[in-house]
């Protein structure tokens, strides 16, 4: 079987170019464009001839390096800033202001800072964890899911030993902002908030994906996968009834789950796979590194927990496996892994396929062929433009095997019949 996945096809090229050379900003009327929206010249007291001297400092700072895409405009412009203490603060009013661009842009903090830190170095990744904890106080109320990431955050201080560093930092941070692509735009999930019930349910549901990721028996990971399935099942017919039944119809919503590198593309499949088991849809932004998953808020939950607990176990697995393939000899790790990944999510795509054929009785289909049809509609409306790719560069056989029998060890057995 070849495993066929969805890509987003708008501003596919766009996003590959914004996803390259971290330190270059993006072509001179880009900036321009997006600069005169901002409003650069809005602080203090007004007028270009009335600005203050602190805003003049990052003024000219940012014109050396944001407008050049050169390593000694950046050099001239973290000078300037260094040079100067009392711009710290418009610096980081400056830097709010391209968070909060980016908000309108359709990104969001987890987007942000998963960007920056395949882009650019530790320093920047909690530089922007900073300016998005700053800038979320003076931001409009947010989703529950917005606010999760928030609280997800990485922790730490983002100082530099010396003033020059701290500026570079700061101005490389800003150039990548400034280049961001437009995203679908995810509307927050406020419709209907989850019960004392359903909190109860999802937490025993984590709870069992975290034992087995931690357990080292196969057996004993198959069988609390398998129970956290069965109750992601009821969970989901649940809602699914109390949304029918309630007086304001429930919506299907978005929401973006990483899909890192190496071997993005054989996680991508497994993600696409626990998406479809789940009544969900999704598609791959490749240069981007996520998936965007439509769904009902209760399944997308659902999806989000189950992905994060395959990918947790095929690595531990794929770690084993490897290291028994090495001690007979073995050293091509790396057709190994990716050859383990894609068998492990062709597999488990197979099972959790079955299981889905399987998982309601007739009663049921009514309710569910409904929100099928208004999760498809969303989908359509967001990613009217679409591609598929195929899963390639398959070609160690050992790595296979010993990746469909992960899968199996780890399968989510088909759900029990709901009535």
């Amino acid at each position: 079987m070849v495993w066929i996945i969805r890509i987003a096809a708008r501003t596919r090229a766009a996003r590959t170019r914004a996803a390259r050379t971290p330190s270059r900003p993006a072509a001179t009327p880009v900036i321009h464009s997006l600069w005169t929206k901002l409003g650069p010249l809005s602080v203090g007291r007004g007028t270009i001839d009335g600005v203050t001297s602190t805003a003049s400092t990052v003024e000219r700072a940012f014109r050396a390096a944001l407008y050049d895409d050169t390593d000694t405009g950046l050099d001239t412009g973290a000078s300037l800033l260094a040079a100067d203490p009392a711009s710290d603060a418009e610096l980081t009013r400056r830097g709010e202001e391209f968070l909060a661009s980016a908000w309108r842009c359709g990104w969001q903090p987890a987007d942000v800072v998963r960007l920056v830190r395949r882009e650019l170095a530790d320093t920047h990744v909690r530089l922007a964890a900073a300016l998005i904890r700053a800038q979320s106080g003076r931001d409009r109320r947010r989703g529950r899911r917005w606010t999760a990431q928030l609280a997800d955050l990485p922790a730490g201080s983002a100082r530099e030993t010396d003033r020059f560093s701290q500026a570079t930092t700061a101005l490389e941070l800003y150039r990548l902002l400034l280049r961001l692509p437009a995203l679908e735009p995810l509307e927050d999930e406020t419709r209907r908030a989850p019960g004392p019930a359903a909190s109860r349910m999802l937490a025993r549901i984590r709870a069992l994906l975290a034992k087995a990721e931690a357990t080292g028996y196969p057996e004993e990971a198959e069988a609390l996968s398998a129970k956290a399935q069965e109750l992601m099942a009821r969970h989901s017919v649940d809602e699914a009834l109390l949304a029918a039944e309630a007086p304001a119809p429930d919506a299907p919503g978005a929401c973006r789950i990483g899909v890192e590198p190496p071997y993005e593309q054989a996680k991508a499949v497994l993600l696409d796979a626990v998406a479809g088991a789940n009544n969900c849809r999704a598609v791959w932004n490749e240069p981007l590194c996520f998936s965007t998953v439509v769904g009902f808020e209760a399944d997308l939950e659902a999806v989000e927990l189950l992905y994060t607990s395959l990918l947790v176990q095929a690595t531990h697995a794929m770690t084993t496996a490897e290291a028994a393939q090495r001690a007979g000899g073995r050293k091509r790790t790396k057709t190994f892994r990716q050859s383990f990944l894609a068998a492990y999510a062709h597999r488990v795509g197979d099972r959790l396929a079955a299981a889905a054929e399987t998982q309601v009785t007739r009663d049921l289909l009514p309710v569910l062929a409904t929100r099928e049809i208004a999760v498809t509609d969303r989908l359509e409306r967001m990613f009217p433009e679409t591609t598929t790719t195929r899963l390639r560069g398959v070609s160690d056989a050992a790595g296979w095997t010993e990746g469909a029998r992960a899968a199996d060890r780890a399968q989510v057995r088909a759900r029990p019949r709901l009535e």
